[in-house]
């Protein structure tokens, strides 16, 4: 066999296998386009059936096959479902709660954390196990002992009860903040005091200005839970006055004798887009929370 042969046939060795591998990437990629598609259509569809639904008239709501194109769109559900709800009212109210609870957690868990992070005191770890233990705590278990303390205090049926918890902490957050502070060296610390900055003074200007990735996921974690709760407005509130979002929601079902879904979808689509309009405009602090709490530790 000459030089030409071999030549010949180790380049067409070479050519094949290249072949090969780039028929083996396109497969994988064309595998992982498909299964990116199925998920994102199984994740899109209740959304895309609550839009679908929330243009349809009445009657046309449950036919079996799903219309998924409404005929004809009845823009007029918005308004009815605003209007029933009572919307300025109960948005008005949702976002008081969120805002004090924010502020709430904000100022608690990170002045909890910068303390178990920076002030050396006898039984710190023993008092932050304590803490920790609110993880093994299910919310279900403390909500009789709060609606009799609540009471007692005349608190039923106002924005306390939904409020003031939120200025006392919580042990994740706190932990999170633990755990991110002490990321931060403390020789920074010291060349504040030298420069006259107290406790508070390094809390104010060192630490919270270095924090913006904690503080924004603590945020947004807190506006998701408050937006969202239910359950908790559903044993403290009681008038209509003072129902937040997701109580307004469940007035569908209550107040009438069939569930109207398409103006309880059109109310859930008012209600949903905050949360959406969250996401996309702080999807780098969603990406560095996972981050923080994956990693700190």
């Amino acid at each position: 066999m000459d030089n030409r042969t071999l030549y010949a046939r180790r380049s067409a060795a070479h050519v094949q296998s290249h072949f090969n591998k780039q028929h083996k990437e396109r497969l994988l990629k064309s595998i992982y386009t498909v299964v990116v598609a199925a998920g994102a259509i199984f994740v899109l569809a209740p959304t895309l059936w609550m839009v679908s639904t929330s243009l349809k008239e009445d009657g046309k709501v449950l036919l079996m096959p799903p219309q998924w194109i409404p005929s004809p769109i009845v823009w007029k559900n918005y308004v009815e479902a605003l209007d029933f709800m009572n919307a300025a009212q109960v948005f008005g109210n949702t976002f008081f709660i969120v805002i004090l609870s924010i502020i709430g957690q904000l100022v608690s868990s990170t002045l909890a954390g910068y303390a178990f992070a920076r002030i050396d005191v006898p039984g710190k770890n023993l008092l932050f196990i304590l803490v920790l233990t609110g993880f093994m705590l299910p919310v279900q278990i403390t909500l009789i002992p709060q609606f009799i303390m609540f009471s007692k205090l005349n608190w039923i049926d106002t924005f306390f009860p939904l409020v003031v918890p939120e200025f006392m902490g919580a042990p994740f957050y706190i932990f999170l903040a633990r755990q991110f502070f002490l990321s931060i060296p403390g020789e920074m610390d010291e060349a504040a005091r030298m420069d006259g900055c107290g406790f508070f003074g390094i809390y104010w200007r060192i630490i919270l200005p270095l924090s913006k990735p904690l503080l924004g996921i603590i945020a947004i974690q807190t506006f998701m839970h408050a937006w969202n709760d239910f359950l908790r407005p559903l044993i403290f509130i009681h008038s209509a006055k003072n129902q937040t979002v997701a109580l307004a929601l469940q007035s569908f079902t209550a107040d009438y004798g069939m569930t109207p879904w398409h103006l309880l979808m059109a109310a859930s689509l008012f209600a949903l887009l905050p949360c959406i309009l969250l996401f996309f405009f702080a999807q780098k602090y969603f990406i560095q929370g996972i981050v923080i709490s994956g990693v700190k530790g």
